[in-house]
């Protein structure tokens, strides 16, 4: 079908399009970057097939087998950072209770964290909003590195950026570049260039003043010959009447220094591609070990039987060309049948295999021991793995906190554009995503520790009921107060009561929602 390629980059008329505004994209010198990184998360290149060439000189192609090490890294830390138990409250419960039933409804964790484990093998991942107007529904879309084309960027993040996708349009394949812009709507276009004839007869974008206003969606469509498509339905310019960016970048906590002053992320995996290549190496020798090393038979002539193969020639019955276990002996009538079986070195190959384990687990930040195959014979509780793994710990912290601003800052602008559709909600006011850390930490012992500070007065209950059970500042006073009268009458059963069923959370993150965020100078 037309337009379904192996892989999708941003083509090199919508780069085009996009300098005739006045853009500069830095998307140009990461690409070789990006590229890299995607191939090792897919295994492919030249490390994996390659050609050899034998004694008597023939080439023949080699195939090196893999466990995909790239993918793993990078699904692990997705499946550690984000789950179903990710939750994200606001100052107002009504806000709140609205994102918990649209995240049900559309599967936002799910795919958010498929976006996880795509910007930390490419180093950059992204959502932005997407608004059907005429439904009146807002939906937010994950992109990975490839699609992602920063517009508008200094040390403190992006402010504007463009996204770039295959859509197809009445059978036919198109290039549909969405840019989220800050300023006037009629800030940005020309009448010439709104109608895709240049950017000559108008301002250059760099030029307008974007310093005011809401964000807004500009949206073009390109065939696959380059040239400008209008399909039905699509709003050219889109107002969001959201102040705040209308789209989060997704990275991993690792500097990038590949590029210096890029916008865009590093692959968790980028240091680590050496021991990416020593897991693969071992587990082929390996895996090549165990085939080369299966017993072989070797039987006398005269135990074989034979046909005529319809040309005049006899094959020996019922084993082929194809058999490399039975051998037969030809012109022999003693030791009818003798049996080789090679000595394995498999033992020796599997410790280089463990110790390859390690040093990526380790490279990547899961620390030496979370790829140990020699440690996982018994469960652990979150307390062994916390005491045993640190490294795991504090880099599970860090990317935390590189994520939690992304999740918060694309959930206040969800709820702007909602706004904007004539949903009543008010105010988010505080933004708190609160992540599940029970898999590496002892949650239980926590909540028995804040219990404890409960009870000699250094924590207020509405505080626990707010960090545990997610629960707006009113909500839990209500709640706490509640729990208050009921300890009163039960005695000591209150505390067991209060803790009881409260749900797996550990630690909050909290973003100030009080002021418009930073401009971009």
């Amino acid at each position: 079908m037309q337009g379904l390629d192996d892989e999708y980059w941003v083509p090199e008329h919508v780069r085009e399009w996009l300098r005739s505004l006045g853009f500069s994209l830095p998307l140009e010198d990461m690409e070789p970057h990006i590229r890299a990184w995607d191939r090792w998360m897919r295994a492919l290149g030249d490390f994996y097939d390659y050609r050899d060439t034998d004694g008597v000189g023939r080439v023949y192609e080699v195939h090196r087998r893999s466990i995909h090490p790239a993918m793993r890294v990078c699904r692990e830390w997705g499946s550690l950072l984000l789950n179903d138990r990710t939750q994200v409250a606001c100052e107002e419960q009504a806000c709140t209770d609205w994102l918990a039933a649209w995240m049900a409804r559309t599967g936002f964790l799910a795919s958010a964290q498929e976006c996880v484990v795509r910007a930390f093998g490419l180093g950059t991942g992204a959502w932005a909003l997407w608004v059907d107007a005429g439904a009146g529904e807002v939906r937010v879309r994950r992109y990975d590195a490839r699609m992602v084309v920063p517009l508008t960027w200094d040390e403190e993040g992006v402010t504007e950026c463009a996204f770039v996708t295959r859509a197809f349009w009445r059978g036919r394949a198109v290039d549909q570049v969405q840019l989220h812009l800050k300023g006037a709507a009629s800030a940005f276009f020309s009448p010439g260039e709104s109608l895709g004839e240049g950017a000559g007869a108008g301002p250059s974008r760099l030029t307008d003043d974007a310093s005011e206003g809401s964000y807004r969606i500009v949206t073009a469509c390109f065939d696959r010959d380059g040239n400008r498509v209008e399909p039905e339905g699509v709003c050219p310019v889109y107002d969001t009447g959201s102040v705040w960016p209308t789209f989060a970048l997704v990275k991993p906590a690792v500097d990038n220094t590949r590029v210096d002053m890029s916008p865009y992320g590093q692959s968790v995996f980028a240091d680590a591609v050496d021991a990416i290549q020593a897991v693969d190496l071992c587990y082929d020798a390996m895996m090549s070990e165990i085939d080369n090393g299966k017993m072989r038979v070797f039987l006398s002539d005269v135990m074989f039987d034979v046909e005529r193969d319809g040309k005049g020639g006899r094959v020996s019955i019922p084993f082929g060309r194809q058999d490399c276990t039975v051998f037969r002996k030809v012109m022999s009538t003693e030791d009818t049948i003798h049996e080789f079986a090679p000595t394995l070195r498999t033992e020796a190959q599997a410790r280089a295999f463990r110790v390859a384990l390690q040093t990526l687990g380790d490279l990547c930040g899961f620390g030496i021991n979370y790829f140990d195959l020699e440690n996982v014979g018994y469960v652990k509780t979150a307390t062994e793995v916390s005491a045993d793994n640190s490294a795991l710990m504090r880099n599970i912290r860090r990317h935390e906190h590189a994520l939690e601003g992304a999740i918060a800052g694309i959930c206040r602008a969800l709820l702007a554009a909602e706004r904007r559709l004539g949903v009543e909600l008010p105010g988010e006011g505080l933004v708190r995503v609160t992540f599940d850390d029970s898999i590496i930490t002892d949650t239980t012992a926590e909540k028995r520790q804040d219990m404890d500070e409960v009870a000699a007065g250094l924590l207020e209950p509405w505080e626990y009921r707010a960090k545990w059970y997610g629960e707006d500042e009113v909500s839990a006073k209500r709640g706490g107060a509640s729990s208050g009268s009921v300890a009163d009458r039960n005695g000591s059963e209150g505390g067991n009561a209060a803790q009881d069923g409260v749900p797996g959370r550990v630690r909050r993150r909290e973003e100030r929602a009080t002021a418009a965020p930073a401009q971009m100078r």
